[in-house]
C-alpha cells in the first residue's frame, strides 16, 4: 500500500499485435485458413402428411428437451451436435421414440403423424372418445418409404 490508501496501480497490458480476420468465408467449401467448411448438423420434424387426422398437438423433443409443438401443417427445425440422439414425439396421451445417428453437417428429416386407429367412429359412438396414435418415421411426408 501507498502512503494514503492508494493502491498501486498495475502496468495496462498490450493488445496483442496479431489481426483477426473477420471476412466471411469463401464459397470454396473452405475457409481463409484452408480449414473445410462444414454446414450445421440439423433434424426436421414434419406434421404435414395427408394422413394425419389434423387434431391435436404433437409435442416433439430431442434428447429430452422439448423443442417444438406441432399442429398439423406444421414443421419445425433444429441444429443439433453430430452424434447419437433420441427423437420423441407425444400427443398427451401416446408416445413414441426414435433414436438416430446425425453425422457432421448432415440434415435429417422426420415425418410425425397422429392416427386415428381402426374403428374410430365405432368407439366415438360407443365411448364418445378415441385415442391418436403418434407415428414417426425418417424422411419427408411426400417421399415413399
Amino acid at each position: 500500500m501507498i502512503a494514503g490508501g492508494a493502491r498501486p496501480q498495475r502496468p495496462m497490458t498490450q493488445p496483442p499485435s496479431e489481426t483477426v480476420d473477420l471476412t466471411l468465408p469463401s464459397a470454396s467449401g473452405t475457409d481463409a485458413e484452408g480449414w473445410p467448411l462444414i454446414p450445421p448438423t440439423q433434424v426436421t420434424v414434419h406434421r404435414t402428411s395427408p394422413e394425419d387426422v389434423g387434431d391435436r398437438q404433437v409435442i416433439i423433443s430431442i434428447d429430452g428437451r422439448r423443442v417444438a409443438q406441432l399442429l398439423h401443417g406444421q414443421t419445425c427445425t433444429r441444429e443439433i451436435l453430430p452424434g447419437r440422439h433420441t427423437l420423441r414425439a407425444n400427443n398427451t396421451l401416446v408416445w413414441k421414440t426414435v433414436e438416430f445417428d446425425a453425422a457432421p453437417g448432415a440434415h435429417l428429416d422426420f415425418t410425425c403423424v397422429n392416427r386415428a386407429p381402426r374403428g374410430l367412429y365405432n368407439l366415438i359412438a360407443i365411448f364418445g372418445v378415441a385415442p391418436l396414435f403418434v407415428t414417426i418415421h425418417s424422411g419427408r411426408p411426400d417421399e415413399k418409404r
